[in-house]
């Protein structure tokens, strides 16, 4: 499996930001976004209407840097997906964690009389 990492060259018109994420340059658009909207059935003039930053040459440019660089790309995409759903999992888990203490808390409050005045 190819990894999208710091030794893989990319094109002028791309990137990458020190936490991997790699972006059109110039504009705050992720690589991702294009590609997903492009997979997504969008063609490049859809993805410029959807994304204003973008102009309709860099749309082309990107999508012909992804078919030629398919394999890398949808190995990146997937470490994104990845990535980003072990987030979820992790903000899913610490919420849970405080939720169930703050219920509790709530809950012992409750139980306590009431404060007099």
């Amino acid at each position: 499996m190819h990894h999208m990492d710091d030794t893989i060259p990319l094109p002028e018109f791309l990137v990458r930001l020190p936490e991997g994420v790699i972006r059109v340059a110039g504009t705050r658009m992720s690589l991702d976004s294009v590609v997903r909207a492009f997979q997504d059935g969008a063609t490049p003039e859809e993805i410029c209407l959807d994304f204003p930053s973008l102009d309709l040459a860099r749309v082309y440019s990107v999508l012909a840097y992804y078919l030629a660089h398919r394999n890398i790309i949808d190995a990146y995409l997937m470490e994104r997906d990845q990535s980003a759903k072990a987030m979820r999992h992790d903000l899913q888990t610490r919420q849970s964690a405080f939720l169930t203490e703050l219920r509790r808390r709530i809950a012992a409050r409750r139980a306590l009389p009431p404060a007099r005045a």
